[in-house]
């Protein structure tokens, strides 16, 4: 697969997160590591599924499985360590402080992608553009109210962006283990779903989704936000333009924001509009820099 059309792919893995925000809504009072265990159960059976409409079927699949330790623990914990964290920082800490903490991710892709082989550096246009990207998000954020920042509440900032370290790390280190096939992020789903479900039994109360449109958005979040995102993401990440990748990653909070508003659940604001544009002008400066202009 071209670098380009990888990219693309990678960029489907942020329309479809841009839809977790609308789904998670939709599905209830579902406590966080109770859905992360559904979804990712799912996530992991869609791409197990996936093996049957394959050149070499389950054989093929359950090969991609054997990996080494290191393998595992960098899939495992990209996925269930990065959910764990922010978890664990919407519980220490205000949601809004804690998310505007976390979206440190796409900014920190793109200077640690700098150190990867063969990457020659970091252009400057790649970093404007990752910084245009993080000064959108902290618009949209400001714009949904004052940000209270409280001495207390220091452990939820920290895993916050320890969060933010975990994924963008296992981001681009993904790349360094580029020859380990994307259908081992079925195995890394249903690993992470056995931790969500351990993790659920010991520190929340089970609540099931209140009928039919409560379910449809758990089954939906598996099969796109918590699911094919995962695989899209992965192969953006092996074979694409990484550091596009990461500054084109704030725009899924943005896209949600107006996913939310398209959907009654959030109202249209000055702000919105601002932020689409700062997005906008940092991921067009980063593409002139992945082809080379700046």
């Amino acid at each position: 697969m071209a670098s380009s059309s990888a990219t693309l792919v990678g960029c489907g893995a942020i329309l479809l997160w841009s839809l977790l925000a609308l789904f998670t809504a939709a599905s209830g009072t579902v406590p966080p590591f109770q859905l992360a265990a559904m979804t990712f159960a799912l996530g992991g059976l869609v791409g197990c599924a996936s093996w049957l409409a394959r050149r070499g079927g389950v054989a093929a699949g359950l090969a991609a499985l054997r990996q080494p330790w290191p393998v595992w623990a960098l899939g495992v914990g990209g996925l269930f360590g990065y959910h764990a964290l922010y978890f664990a920082a919407l519980r220490l800490a205000p949601p809004a402080e804690a998310g505007l903490i976390n979206y440190l991710w796409p900014l920190l892709i793109v200077l640690f992608s700098a150190r990867l082989p063969g990457a020659g550096g970091l252009r400057p246009g790649h970093l404007v553009g990752a910084l245009l990207g993080l000064a959108g998000v902290v618009v949209l954020f400001l714009g949904r109210g004052a940000f209270r920042f409280d001495d207390a509440a220091l452990p939820g900032y920290a895993a916050s962006l320890a969060a933010a370290f975990v994924w963008a790390g296992y981001s681009v280190l993904s790349r360094r283990v580029g020859t380990v096939p994307t259908d081992a992020v079925a195995g890394f789903c249903l690993a992470t779903a056995a931790l969500s479900l351990a993790c659920h039994r010991v520190w929340e109360t089970t609540t099931w989704p209140e009928g039919a449109l409560q379910w449809a958005a758990v089954v939906a979040l598996g099969l796109g936000p918590v699911g094919a995102a995962f695989y899209l993401w992965d192969i953006g990440c092996k074979r694409g333009d990484i550091r596009l990748l990461g500054v084109a990653a704030y725009a899924a909070p943005v896209l949600s924001t107006l996913i939310l508003v398209a959907s009654g659940y959030a109202a249209a604001t000055p702000v919105l509009g601002i932020a689409c544009a700062l997005i906008v002008a940092g991921a067009l400066i980063a593409l002139r820099a992945s082809r080379g202009v700046g």
